[in-house]
């Protein structure tokens, strides 16, 4: 089951380069396939962003098209460990002008403790809007807003007893190869018991990043929680966490209008806060950037 979302990542990645390779050895020319009328529709609507990498934790204040797959480990103030593959990652891509589209697959989660059962998580969906955006020429900044959908598929305890809402808003700002990222949202239970027991929480993510060369993005996050509500309520929550995405690194870095390549990355939640529910988090991410 480990094995699952890196799996998938590989299997989406051969099949988006067997569509390029069908495409180009078509008799039809490149600029009528569905393949380069897609990627030219998606490049013609990031270019009116600003080409920041996307950070580990806080949600991209922009427009991206990724299959995605992370793995989180997480050591509690117990000394238990938390694995939590895939980390409700998986397929993001632009249907249309200013719209994102994603759909996350359950995480499996798996635990050290004898008394917690190992399974799968809630499956989620989000649905992103691009409400302003400039690219260096044009202020390079982001503002966008949209909202994940829960679904509570988990097993034994490792997903929400409800459907959720998170609404939430982000915007970002660059100064040259600097970058700051942020985003503002609540998840809202549209029952109980999760209302009772989880609460409502704000979460508050905010990214700084720094370009260096062509691939390196070396970054700094907050990851702050408020709860409001449920068992901890009134309580307050943050993780700081270094870290690093190395990409784009493109199939064809020759050709600029080519799409397809690879990112990673890495990094360290740090709790900073008097109260958390796990001490510090390793994050590793892989993306098929298409």
């Amino acid at each position: 089951m480990k094995s699952l979302p890196l799996t998938l990542l590989l299997l989406l990645a051969c099949v988006n380069l067997r569509a390029q390779d069908a495409s180009t050895q078509s008799t039809t020319s490149a600029s009528g396939s569905f393949y380069a009328w897609w990627s030219a529709r998606t490049n013609a609507t990031q270019s009116k962003q600003p080409a920041w990498a996307v950070p580990l934790v806080t949600t991209y204040t922009g427009l991206f098209q990724v299959v995605r797959t992370d793995v989180l480990r997480q050591v509690a103030p117990a000394l238990t460990d938390t694995w939590n593959f895939d980390n409700s990652k998986a397929v993001n891509f632009i249907p249309g002008a200013n719209i994102e589209l994603a759909f996350d697959l359950p995480p499996y989660i798996q635990h050290s403790s004898a008394k917690a059962v190992n399974g799968w998580g809630d499956f989620s969906f989000l649905v992103k809007y691009r409400i302003a955006s400039g690219n260096a020429q044009h202020g390079t900044y982001t503002l966008s807003a949209w909202v994940l959908t829960t679904v509570p598929t988990g097993q034994a305890k490792n997903g929400s007893t409800n459907a959720s809402l998170q609404p939430n808003v982000g915007a970002g700002k660059g100064f040259g190869n600097f970058d700051v990222q942020t985003t503002l949202g609540a998840t809202l239970p549209t029952g109980t018991p999760a209302t009772t027991t989880s609460g409502r929480p704000v979460l508050w993510n905010t990214a700084a990043q720094y370009h260096i060369g062509k691939i390196w993005w070396p970054e700094l996050e907050s990851n702050a929680t408020f709860y409001k509500g449920g068992t901890n309520d009134g309580k307050f929550q943050e993780f700081i966490t270094p870290g690093m995405i190395i990409g784009k690194c493109g199939l064809h870095p020759t050709d600029a209008k080519s799409r397809p390549g690879l990112a990673f990355g890495g990094g360290l939640q740090i709790a900073t806060s008097h109260f958390h529910s796990y001490n510090h988090g390793m994050i590793l991410t892989a993306r098929w950037i298409f």
